[in-house]
């Protein structure tokens, strides 16, 4: 079976396979997607026919799956009005594919529903497609759109199903299922991506980093999302991914069109790491991929709402004197906001607290040779402000009354033109007034029951995803030097979608480091690293009041993209010059961490964990042991490191500020193998031996090339 990847000989047959269509020709016949699981080159081999399956699932087709687009015309009726027609299309196609390197477009018709269906599909760099339809309705009368998904055909052994559980401060925790008769389905309706992410893996059973065949998928969304995975007694299984459309957010008049969101699709013959590889290629093209992530220190848990210059200007010089490169300050900076019960659409500096604006601190912070970050929370508005009073209406809302409160917050109505211009105003102001450099963007509650005021309170999410990304965009236009950065109480709003606009993620509200080995790893499936915002945080956590070294935290954060989030005028002087033994580490070694290929470790001891780099020739990598928790006994374990060169020598020697200590034996000071030089192959298939060490610890081994 043959999957398109970004190889020239990939894509040549992807086109032979598909532009061979004709016009005439229906759909389905042709806009199919044959999934090996290869990843990075075709297989040979002329492609099957049988059991062929289309991208967009019609039941005129004798299919018998939940179909690929659901809808219907609403048409004047002598009674009042007629629907329920044109609900069960058979697209033809109308005209020969379009077909590029990098791009392949098929556009068909059915005239007697009078819709017409566009499906693109691209290839990305590292090797991903994305696969988009649009419909357009060609027809007098309105027709209603419910829901346009594309769908991926699965192998008959691709049977298990990983995907994410997820909650504030835990977010993508991986779960697991079997794929059965019938449809098992995800549904997101947060209004914004949430803490799960809509990403779903389906591969042969115990498909792990290293082994097995598996297709990923998720689409490019930034609000409503489904996703499903079905099949019956005739149809193999396939993954459907789209946009969850509530009542009445698409409908269509005659010449209008709906582009469904991109979804993603990479594959994979040899595990997940693959995947992760061919999507960090991908956003690492990106015009806003950060070219090097500055060392940051945000001020939130060290002060939260206590804003003061004295205290700020002190964090301030602890923080240039250990080598921070950008200083954040959070919330609690505008009119009215001692606390998170008042103030969101304010956004103009708060005199009381600031009587000479925030320029002082800014200042301060330049002079120190710091950028100077601010957070906002744009799309939100508090009952108790200003703006609310002025303009309640510019609330979402679907009733007289105004939804529950999350955080004492309701989501501000940008589908209002009016209420979008004035946020863009507002923030614009202070960007202007004030040299900032950063902003951190917050997005602190869901869009429930999320109807416009504009519209007659009809649900609006799938426009105020629009508006968002419109808002941030012009924001970018009017302010290019400033970097941006997506949090969405903490990891809410982490998608394919969002990714090409900001240059960071807070990953999650949760700074224990312990939680944090869990979480970051599995939001790197689909995000390169150097997104990833990870802090060291304050030495008893302020989520879970657990206690951690110093080095601990510090290795949890290091390969991401790297900060502070702690009070360090508590910090000793002992503590500050190992904090800036860290800063200088990172500073060393990012371009090496956040340009090479991760590497996740399938360990024998789940109280291990193991990651790190490698260098894409081969030539050397990084690797991180983590003892997680205490081990069941004490053997120790391997570490086998793929994709070394199989034939050069390695000299292994422990790298960052932590000096190596065992529980039952002594480490060697030059490194795991002393002065014992070993090759690639060596490394890949019997490794590199870790004896069992305490819970909560790290070490990190720098594997180069002799």
């Amino acid at each position: 079976m043959l999957f398109p990847s970004a190889s020239t000989t990939a894509k040549q047959q992807t086109r032979l396979m598909l532009s061979e269509a004709k016009a005439g020709d229906d759909l389905p016949q042709v806009c199919s997607l044959w999934a090996s699981t290869d990843g990075m080159s075709p297989v040979s081999g002329p492609a099957q026919k049988i059991g062929r399956t289309p991208l967009l699932t019609e039941h005129s087709q004798d299919v018998y799956i939940h179909p690929g687009i659901e809808g219907q015309r609403i048409l004047p009726h002598p009674n009042g009005i007629s629907t329920g027609q044109d609900w069960s299309p058979r697209f033809i196609l109308d005209r020969d594919p379009e077909c590029s390197e990098q791009k392949l477009c098929m556009s068909a018709k059915d005239e007697d529903c009078g819709l017409e269906v566009t499906t693109c599909i691209e290839t990305l760099a590292g090797g991903s497609l994305r696969i988009r339809h649009t419909v357009r309705n060609i027809a007098p009368g309105s027709y209603l759109l419910q829901g346009l998904k594309v769908r991926i055909p699965l192998a008959d052994n691709q049977t298990e199903i990983l995907d994410f559980a997820g909650r504030h401060e835990k977010e993508r925790q991986p779960q697991r299922h079997d794929v059965h008769d019938g449809a098992w389905v995800r549904e997101f309706r947060w209004g914004r991506t949430g803490f799960e992410g809509p990403v779903i893996m389906v591969g042969t059973p115990g498909f792990n980093f290293h082994q097995g065949q598996v297709v990923c998928v998720q689409p490019a969304w930034s609000g409503n999302t489904v996703l499903s995975v079905d099949r019956n007694s005739a149809t193999a299984a396939g993954i459907s991914a789209g946009e969850l459309l509530l009542p009445g957010e698409v409908v269509l008049e005659e010449g209008q069109e709906y582009k469904s969101p991109w979804v993603l699709v990479t594959a994979s013959n040899a595990g997940m790491d693959p995947i992760m590889h061919s999507l960090h290629s991908w956003e690492r093209t990106l015009p806003a991929h950060p070219k090097s992530q500055p060392v940051t220190l945000n001020v939130w848990e060290a002060v939260m709402f206590d804003h003061d210059l004295d205290k700020l200007q002190d964090i301030a010089d602890r923080a240039a004197r250990i080598g921070v490169e950008r200083y954040v300050l959070d919330d609690g900076w505008f009119h009215l906001r001692r606390d998170d019960t008042a103030g969101l659409g304010d956004w103009w500096v708060d005199k009381e607290v600031w009587p000479q604006g925030l320029t002082p601190l800014v200042d301060y912070v330049h002079d120190k040779g710091m950028q100077f970050g601010l957070w906002f929370e744009p799309e939100m508005i508090n009952p108790d402000s200003d703006t609310y009073r002025q303009h309640p209406d510019w609330a979402m809302r679907a009733r007289q009354e105004n939804p529950l409160l999350q955080r004492n917050q309701l989501v501000l109505d940008l589908t209002n033109p009016e209420a979008f211009e004035y946020v863009y105003q507002k923030v614009s102001a202070v960007l202007e007034e004030h040299q900032i450099d950063y902003v951190k963007w917050d997005h602190n509650r869901d869009l429930l029951e999320a109807g416009s005021d504009l519209h007659g309170r009809s649900p609006a999410v799938h426009q105020q995803t629009l508006a968002y990304y419109r808002l941030l965009d012009r924001l970018r236009e009017r302010f290019p030097h400033v970097a941006w950065e997506s949090c969405a109480s903490g990891g809410g709003r982490i998608d394919m979608s969002v990714i090409e606009h900001v240059s960071r993620f807070w990953n999650s509200d949760m700074t224990d480091a312990l939680s944090r080995q869990l979480i970051q790893p599995w939001t790197m499936q689909t995000v390169a690293p150097e997104y990833i915002g990870a802090h060291i945080s304050q030495p008893c956590s302020q989520q879970t009041h657990r206690s951690y070294s110093l080095d601990f935290r510090a290795a949890t954060a290091v390969f991401y993209s790297f900060g502070i989030e702690w009070d360090i005028r508590d910090a000793s002087d002992a503590d500050l010059e190992r904090l800036g033994a860290w800063v200088a580490w990172y500073k060393e070694h990012r371009d090496f961490l956040h340009s090479g290929d991760v590497v996740r470790l399938d360990t024998a001891d789940e109280a291990v964990l193991a990651q790190g780099v490698l260098a894409q020739d081969g030539s050397r990598a990084i690797i991180a042991h983590i003892q997680y928790e205490e081990s069941s006994s004490n053997r120790g374990i391997f570490l086998r490191i793929p994709g070394l060169d199989p034939t050069a020598q390695y000299k292994l020697t422990w790298t960052s500020p932590i000096q190596p200590e065992a529980t039952l034996e002594t480490f060697d000071v030059l490194g795991p193998l002393g002065q014992e030089h070993v090759s690639g192959e060596y490394l890949a298939q019997v490794g590199f031996r870790m004896p069992r060490c305490r819970p909560e610890t790290a070490r990190i081994v720098d594997i180069e090339r002799v």
